[in-house]
C-alpha cells in the first residue's frame, strides 16, 4: 500500500520553518536535526518537501539551524510566516 502524505499537526507553543531540500539529502538533514537533542522534529509531505517544527522558546536556534541546513544543501528556505503558525 503505497504511503500517503499528511500534512504536520503542529500545535500551539510551537513555530515551524518550511525548507525545500533535494529527497537524497533528507536523510542527512534529518541525522543533524536529531543531533540536536529536542530542537525540532522534522516532517516530509513530499521528496525533499519539509516542515521542521520546534517549541516557540527554542525559535531563534531553529532559525539558525534551518538557515545554516538551506545554506550546506543549497536548499530553499521559504519565508516565515507568522500569520500560518501553529494553525489548527
Amino acid at each position: 500500500m503505497p504511503r500517503r502524505p499528511v500534512p504536520p499537526l503542529v500545535g500551539e507553543g510551537m513555530v515551524t520553518r518550511r525548507l525545500v531540500v533535494r529527497a537524497k539529502d533528507v536523510a542527512f538533514l534529518k541525522g543533524v536535526v536529531e543531533a540536536h537533542d529536542g530542537l525540532a522534529q522534522v516532517f516530509a509531505e513530499a521528496g525533499g518537501d519539509l516542515t521542521i517544527a520546534s517549541p516557540a522558546d527554542r525559535e531563534a536556534d531553529l532559525a539558525e539551524l534551518v538557515r545554516d541546513l538551506a545554506e550546506e544543501l543549497g536548499g530553499v528556505l521559504e519565508p516565515e510566516r507568522p500569520d500560518l503558525e501553529a494553525e489548527p
